[in-house]
């Protein structure tokens, strides 16, 4: 966590509900924002084993910063990036911001022959977190889940043979939920990102079968029992009702509630956090795919608007 004891005690405001704290944060937050998305950036590229100067595209994507020059800027001179390096700064994505900058990645690297795109997301508590308040339950839970992260990813078509291929993003798409617009409320304030959340949110999982069934029409595929499903870490009752709505066993989303249970919830990053679970828990399983197994999956994420966003994935050969 950024905001550690000894930061918050060097910054009493941060503490003080409703204070005016927001100069406070931002000064952390340019500065820290950029550092997490550097963090993973490099593990991301030590993996993929080629050169930073391979890379041509950038997609940063955070809820926890709002500057210029960007966090998208900061990052490529962080990475030693050419200046030609093409940038995309998603602001404010909130919890379907990664399932956003992979979606983008996808139209860049299929539009743009050789790219290769590093997208990014970094997530922190410092914009948003606010102290206990007993009249304002929904920020208080907010707090209570939410945390730091950054995910990387490089994103490409045609791979080159020292180039391992983890998934193949077949589709990626959104739709907003009728009658949703205030559903989820948040607004950047004198003290800080605050806002409010309607109660019973997980009821809209129920949206969620029309939508998958939709996408199904589309992609083709299996049915969603046969598939590998990573989801927003939004809270145990969000799976749960994920859960109930598709009629899933149990164990469909163990990878999410792992990462639920070891990271919180990490906003945009959080769905790419449970998908690498997927990834890691199909290691341990000794399975064929990168998918538990399973040849196809689904990433899902629910964002303000209510967006609901998914990538379509198959799986490839451990």
């Amino acid at each position: 966590m950024l905001l550690t004891e000894e930061v918050l005690k060097a910054n009493p405001e941060i503490c003080t509900s409703m204070a005016p704290s927001l100069e406070t944060r931002m000064n952390m937050s340019v500065v820290e924002i950029p550092k997490l998305g550097q963090e993973a950036a490099l593990k991301a590229i030590k993996t993929w084993g080629r050169p930073v100067s391979d890379i041509t595209h950038v997609i940063f994507a955070t809820t926890g910063s709002v500057n210029m020059p960007g966090a998208d800027l900061v990052l490529s001179k962080l990475l030693g990036l050419k200046p030609t390096v093409r940038r995309v700064m998603v602001y404010m994505g909130a919890c379907n911001g990664g399932t956003t900058v992979v979606r983008i990645a996808k139209d860049l690297a299929e539009n743009n022959k050789g790219a290769r795109v590093l997208a990014v997301v970094a997530e922190s508590t410092i914009l948003g977190s606010v102290p206990p308040n007993e009249d304002d339950i929904d920020e208080l839970h907010a707090a209570s889940v939410t945390a730091d992260g950054g995910v990387a990813l490089i994103i490409g078509s045609d791979p080159e043979p020292n180039e391992r291929p983890l998934y193949e993003i077949q589709w990626a798409g959104e739709t907003i939920l009728p009658n949703t617009e205030q559903a989820i409320i948040r607004r950047v304030t004198i003290a800080g990102l605050h806002g409010r959340f309607l109660k019973h949110l997980v009821s809209f999982a129920t949206s969620l079968p029309k939508f998958l069934t939709e996408v199904r029409e589309v992609v083709g595929g299996p049915s969603w029992d046969e598939m590998f499903l990573a989801m927003h870490t939004g809270g145990s009752g969000l799976l749960n009702a994920v859960e109930a709505s598709l009629n899933l066993p149990k164990d469909k989303l163990q990878a999410t509630r792992t990462a639920l249970s070891e990271y919180g919830n990490l906003q945009g990053a959080s769905s790419l956090f449970a998908l690498n679970e997927i990834r890691l828990r199909s290691e341990e399983l000794g399975s064929k795919t990168t998918g538990e197994g399973w040849d196809y999956g689904y990433v899902l994420a629910f964002g303000p608007g209510i967006t609901l966003e998914a990538l379509y994935l198959k799986s490839c050969p451990r």
